[in-house]
């Protein structure tokens, strides 16, 4: 397998009207990153020389958004559609001065894996005109059958509804997904008709232009979950399932204990350290890096969240963007962080919520704190200092500072900034009337 230059063509222009959605079908989202970028991804990890982006006029924000992830694509316009082969004839410009293997890839086709990819282009970079992605489907159904010669190369993409009985037996089915030798590509791409039922223009036909040329074609055979395309809401959630598989086992294989696996669910971007201990119904939200030896107990929730080392977060805790919890932090249940970086060795053991707050190492916080860091206009920020203690109960209305072991008395609230060392308690004092629920009893039986 070489690793000679490779180029992609991505096709996004379909309607996706099965979706029935007002988003693109191609920037609905797997593991919390829109479909095209996953191809994108998958695609960069072979570090192209360039990548174009086919798109239909009616859908210009998927242009946009490719641009976005990388701005070195070049966008693509079909308009009408015309079929695959016509969509991949609007990006020849883009590799006009390209000589190697163009992939051919489908944005709403997420799944693939890079070294799938890397096969089928090696195939055109030894020599092959065209490779194609096959599978086994257990339903070969309705999909084109690829049709090997006598020495396993490539012969003849077969539709279903042209197939002949012992070309239907064929349990190898085509995934549309190919690589191309770029200078065929651009010599031969153009001859393509459109004499069918359709009137498109089907790249599949570039198989028989090879071999009518005498250049070889040749099969890849990949596993049928990549290249599953999306084209519905049920199909979405099938790729989903298939991607968060993929990113359990990874996650097992690398050190991670998750107690039970199909309840846990993860971002494209989820990152996890060596002996972490994960709990039933944890959700990853975009944005999460995990340190060694941290436990996330059940039912908690993170996104754009960093935990360090040795820190344990839940159950049911929530740590909203910005949270930063720094070694040997805990975060109990019911338990809310927003934009709040928590020392080492602090405690934020259950109900309460800090936002827009630094805590120092060590400190404790009661159940049931509140930062109170928005004032209907503005969000202001909190500060407690190291091995502070906060009596349960308590609201520190930002902005406010609490020193360095200073104590912040139960049910309190604070409005004022406290010296370290020093004790605050802001309630009202307790008065006691004797004998006044006796008194009060007798008046209102008379009355029933």
């Amino acid at each position: 397998m070489t690793d000679a230059p490779i180029a992609a063509i991505i096709l996004a222009a379909g309607h996706g009207t099965r979706m029935k959605s007002k988003t693109p079908k191609v920037l609905h989202q797997i593991g919390a990153m829109p479909m095209i970028d996953h191809v994108i991804a998958v695609t960069n990890m072979l570090h192209p020389d360039r990548i174009a982006v086919v798109i239909g006029d009616h859908a210009p924000e998927i242009g946009d958004y490719a641009k976005s992830v990388d701005g070195k694509i070049e966008i693509a316009v079909q308009a009408p559609p015309q079929g695959t082969g016509h969509a991949v004839l609007q990006a020849l410009p883009a590799i006009t001065d390209f000589d190697g293997a163009v992939l051919v890839l489908y944005a709403d086709t997420p799944l693939v894996l890079p070294a799938t990819l890397k096969a089928l282009a090696a195939k055109v970079n030894e020599g092959a005109a065209v490779a194609v992605l096959g599978f086994a489907p257990q339903d070969p159904g309705a999909y084109g059958r690829l049709k090997r010669d006598d020495k396993g190369a490539l012969a003849a993409i077969v539709e279903a509804k042209d197939a002949s009985d012992d070309e239907l037996k064929i349990r190898l089915c085509n995934s549309g997904v190919m690589a191309v030798d770029a200078a065929f590509l651009k010599a031969r791409l153009k001859d393509i008709g459109n004499d069918n039922a359709k009137g498109e223009y089907y790249l599949t036909d570039i198989v028989a232009l090879a071999r009518s040329d005498g250049k070889s074609c040749a099969v890849i055979e990949g596993d049928a979950d990549e290249v599953l395309g999306v084209n519905s809401r049920v199909e979405l959630a099938e790729a989903e399932t298939i991607f968060q598989n993929r990113m359990r086992r990874a996650a097992m294989e690398a050190g991670a204990s998750l107690a039970d696996p199909s309840t846990v669910y993860f971002s494209h971007d989820t990152r996890l350290g060596k002996d972490v201990m994960i709990g039933p119904n944890v959700a990853f939200g975009p944005g999460v890096e995990i340190g060694d030896n941290v436990e996330i107990k059940a039912f908690s929730h993170l996104e754009g969240a960093s935990v360090a080392t040795g820190s344990i977060v839940g159950p049911f805790a929530r740590l909203r963007p910005g949270a930063v919890l720094e070694e040997g932090v805990k975060v109990g249940n019911f338990v809310e962080i927003k934009q709040a970086n928590i020392g080492p060795g602090a405690k934020v053991s259950h109900l309460s919520y800090i936002g827009d707050a630094e805590i120092g190492a060590g400190a404790n916080i009661g159940a049931g704190t509140i930062t109170c860091n928005y004032d209907g206009f503005g969000k202001h920020k909190t500060t407690i200092g190291a091995d502070a203690f906060i009596g349960s109960n308590s609201s520190l209305v930002a902005p406010v500072a609490i020193g360095d072991g200073a104590f912040v008395g139960s049910g309190s609230v604070i409005t004022k900034n406290i010296e370290p060392g020093d004790l605050a308690v802001a309630r009202g004092r307790q008065s006691v009337i004797k004998g006044w629920a006796a008194r009060f009893r007798k008046a209102h039986e008379g009355k029933k």
